[in-house]
């Protein structure tokens, strides 16, 4: 199906009518934003000065949007209060909202970088291979060769293989590929960041969807903690399962934070992945949802999320225009949120009015 005709009048994103234009009351701290932002104008940046950028029904030039988010730049200058900030922002730019999935919700979800402990060396206590490209991968973004997770695991990359570091546990380094970086830590304390290089090709499936499939699990109970004790309390069951899904993400050392499908870094609570095909890359966009919190009794509550972020990345389990994964960091609040969101929410992006786009600091030499 044409992605257009996800959305009656063809568009993805609608336009709102000034009447109709939702709070944008962020809740975030103002250095957070800044930082997305910058990230942002500097893939813009490198761009193409003509190449546009669809929003819905409104379409601008890379060299515009970078114009609006340098605006914006400038609106938080002097950490504005959030009803400040809201109101500079309306006046410069337009809002589009997410027609969402098929019932009109956006299903929001989160992600994170996870910490998993590795060895230099293979042993009996670190078997598990975190693969780097393999020595006659010919460049671009997939293998040639099409391995299978099975062919993978069965040792057919042969003298191709390239690890990166040995783990402990298969289900980490599985955990680590669906959330596409992670940080390797050494018995030495050493840490060592890792980002996708490449996949296998194979497309990714969810094992989450498998075990509601076979009854494992229900549409209610599963998350990503849930995942994974069911493997732990399967084992005989945890290769089949972890097989199901066949794509394989190769790794390679990163210099600094976790990147993002852009290539560049991606801010903690500010940066989110959505469909590539759908929407604008780079752009700026609002979301209000909700996402969990450890209580100081040891119970989980939740907690309001409304703020701008970023659109700097993307993921196979992100499709059509009701979904968005948001990026937490890492730590144990983060890990928490990636295992336990999935709730329903509102997505909107933000472009420059037409009268304003050309408006802006210069562009940095």
């Amino acid at each position: 199906m044409p992605v257009r005709s996800l959305a009656q009048g063809g568009w993805i994103l609608r336009l709102l009518p000034e009447s109709d234009r939702p709070s944008l009351l962020d809740d975030g701290d103002p250095d957070s934003l800044r930082t997305a932002i910058a990230q942002s104008l500097a893939w813009l940046d490198r761009q193409p000065a003509g190449r546009w950028l669809v929003f819905g029904p409104r379409r601008v030039t890379t060299a515009e949007y970078a114009a609006g988010l340098r605006r914006l730049l400038m609106m938080l200058a002097g950490n504005p209060p959030p009803e400040v900030l809201e109101e500079r922002v309306l006046e410069e730019f337009d809002v589009l909202s997410s027609v969402g999935r098929s019932d009109g919700a956006v299903l929001l979800t989160g992600y994170h970088e996870p910490v998993i402990e590795a060895s230099d060396r293979p042993s009996p206590r670190y078997p598990v291979p975190v693969l780097g490209l393999p020595a006659d991968f010919t460049g671009g973004w997939r293998y040639p060769r099409h391995l299978s997770r099975a062919d993978i695991e069965a040792g057919r990359l042969g003298a191709a293989a390239r690890p990166l570091a040995w783990a402990r546990d298969p289900v980490d380094v599985f955990f680590m590929e669906v959330e596409g970086s992670g940080t390797l830590r050494f018995p030495d304390g050493r840490e060592i960041r890792v980002g996708p290089a490449a996949t296998n090709g194979h497309p990714y499936r969810s094992i989450g969807r498998l075990l509601i499939a076979e009854g494992w699990l229900t549409e209610e109970t599963v998350s990503m903690h849930a995942i994974r004790s069911w493997l732990l309390a399967n084992p005989s069951e945890r290769a089949r399962v972890l097989r199901h899904n066949q794509s394989v993400v190769f790794f390679r050392r990163l210099e600094g934070p976790p990147v993002g499908s852009l290539g560049v870094p991606i801010t903690p609570a500010r940066s989110i992945a959505t469909d590539a095909r759908l929407f604008p890359a780079g752009g700026l966009a609002f979301v209000r949802t909700e996402r969990p919190l450890r209580l100081p009794d040891g119970r989980m509550g939740w907690s309001p999320v409304s703020r701008f972020v970023l659109n700097q990345d993307t993921g196979g389990a992100i499709r059509g225009p009701g979904r968005v994964d948001v990026f937490w960091g890492r730590g144990g609040d983060a890990e928490l949120a990636a295992s336990e969101m999935k709730q329903l929410g509102e997505l909107y992006f933000l472009v420059p009015k037409p009268g304003r786009r050309i408006v802006a600091a210069p562009r940095p030499a």
